[in-house]
Parts: C-alpha cells; sequence; structure tokens
C-alpha cells in the first residue's frame, strides 16, 4: 500500500476537505434481528411507540426498515438516525428501545457525518396538505 492511496483517513481530513458543507454529525444505529422475525412483530408495537416518543423529543432524524437488497422483502433489519453527543449517547438511546432490550435485535452504532443533499416540503395552504421529497 503506497502512502498516496490508503485504505482510510483521520475524519479531520475529510472535515477539512468539506470544511464549507453542513457537517452535521448524527449517528446511525443499524439494527439487526437475533432469531428470526417472531421475536421482530412480538416487540413492534412498544418499538414504533418508543420511536415516535423519539421524534416527539427531537432526538429521531430518521428511522425504518432496510429492505434486502432486491427489494423485495424484510429481513427483520433496520436503521435509526439520531440526534445524541456521542457514539456512547447513541448506543445509551438504542438500549432504551424495546426491540434491543427484549433481545429481539442487536445494534451498532456509527457516526454518520452529513454534508451533501436535499429535503424538499411542498406546503399548500388551500388544501392544507403538505409533501416531503
Amino acid at each position: 500500500m503506497s502512502d498516496d492511496n490508503p485504505k482510510s483517513v483521520p475524519a479531520g481530513v475529510v472535515l477539512e476537505a468539506s470544511k464549507g458543507m453542513l457537517q452535521k454529525q448524527l449517528f446511525a444505529i443499524f439494527t439487526s434481528p437475533t432469531d428470526g422475525m417472531g421475536p421482530i412483530f412480538a416487540n413492534m408495537e412498544e418499538h414504533l411507540n418508543f420511536q415516535v416518543s423519539l421524534e416527539a423529543e427531537g432526538v429521531l432524524y430518521a428511522a425504518g426498515p432496510l429492505w434486502t437488497d432486491d427489494g423485495s422483502e424484510w429481513e427483520g433489519e433496520g436503521m435509526v438516525i439520531v440526534r445524541a453527543s456521542s457514539p456512547e449517547a447513541a448506543a445509551e438511546i438504542a438500549n432504551r428501545d424495546p426491540m434491543h432490550k427484549a433481545g429481539a435485535r442487536t445494534f451498532r452504532v456509527r457516526p454518520w457525518l452529513i454534508n451533501e443533499g436535499s429535503v424538499t416540503i411542498r406546503l399548500d395552504n388551500s388544501t392544507q396538505t403538505f409533501k416531503i421529497d
């Protein structure tokens, strides 16, 4: 391996290279089933209520299931993006999830830096409806 083609670089190098961008630090919690779909569905209602409570607190950025690569099935995996002060704080949030407390899923936390992208919100006053793209 040559020095001009490293396998990784310090986070500071990326921060410097993208210093004019958003650089919003969030944390991705990747969840995986431990014993099939039965325990997942047994804990689904409490899990979703927990997610909604995180949303109400302003902690939850986004969450949802991860489909199989071809998009045809769900094997119980999910991703939860949270606002937290550190990976440890994100793990504390994940540990409170009824899905994890029950042992239906395990998780891992990865820091995620948002630099690029956009969100479009259309609000139609006359019909009092909105659309998020």
